[in-house]
């Protein structure tokens, strides 16, 4: 399992503002691998730099220094971009400001025509993309009649239907009420699990970071903590110092221990917290 993205010694500065302010550094000496199939999340509060990470790794941002290799392609080289924004897609905050269609399958096509893929292959990709996202049925409706979720269930098959080796996706729930985000969140495993792509997911949401195969926690500009989710969390105090949270399950169990009763430190979901909290009360 090789390396899809490579990043070494990153930095990036957004340019002064026109007050006379001067630049300001968002990454700072960032180095972090990616491998083929895996499902990673990336945490950290506002300004901490993962959105802009995000950006450098699709190449929409290229770096001050240092280097991002996505696929074997350096981001930096220009002949390159497009090929490698179709080996790299990447969904946003908002559905709305990535839908161009009044037509759901037109959207999803819409990619597939400017790269001028023939009718019968994309009729396939956009049928196929859709089922992928469970949106076949509405492949005829207007996005304007779907809700949040759906929308981004469509933006995110738009996408997939462009064949990428990694999908980055930056906050992609935040603006869902909870049914939406499970439905995204649905979605995102699937792709992983099914078909073996990357994903690199953005979240404030602790409880989505701990579905994933590792987090990635990033404070002012660097990267603090990298490993599994049970591990990363069992760090309370330390991402807490940071400004985030963890998973509720976590919390509880935390608390617990600080309160003196004898529960594991790496506890991650609901789950694990009551047959903890059972196995306590049988003693």
């Amino acid at each position: 399992m090789g390396d899809i993205i490579e990043i070494k010694n990153l930095h990036f500065s957004y340019p002064a503002s026109e007050d006379g302010g001067k630049p300001v550094e968002v990454l700072k000496g960032v180095d972090l691998e990616i491998k083929n199939g895996e499902f990673i999340a990336v945490l950290g509060h506002n300004g901490s730099g993962k959105s802009t990470l995000a950006k450098l790794m699709n190449g929409i941002l290229v770096p001050e220094s240092g280097k991002v290799i996505v696929d074997g392609t350096d981001t930096t080289d220009e002949e390159k971009i497009f090929e490698l924004r179709c080996r790299v897609g990447m969904v946003f905050q908002n559905p709305d400001n990535q839908i161009v269609s009044s037509i759901v399958e037109e959207d999803v096509a819409f990619a597939l025509e400017n790269l001028g893929v023939p009718y019968e292959e994309m009729r396939r990709r956009v049928d196929d993309s859709l089922k992928a996202v469970n949106m076949y049925e509405y492949r005829l409706h207007s996005p304007a009649q779907l809700s949040g979720g759906q929308k981004q269930r469509v933006a995110i098959a738009g996408i997939i239907a462009m064949k990428p080796k990694c999908i980055i996706l930056d906050e992609p729930t935040a603006m869902l009420d909870p049914q939406g985000r499970r439905e995204v969140m649905n979605v995102i495993r699937k792709m992983n699990r099914e078909q073996g792509i990357t994903i690199v997911l953005i979240t404030h949401y602790m409880d989505e970071a701990a579905q994933c195969d590792r987090v990635v926690v990033m404070d002012k500009g660097r990267i603090v903590l990298d490993d599994v989710p049970r591990t990363v969390f069992s760090h309370v105090e330390q991402v807490k110092a940071i400004g985030l949270d963890v998973p509720q399950a976590t919390e509880l169990a935390w608390r617990l221990r600080k309160a003196g009763f004898d529960i594991p430190a790496e506890i991650i979901n609901e789950q694990e917290c009551v047959d903890a909290l059972v196995k306590l009360f049988d003693k």
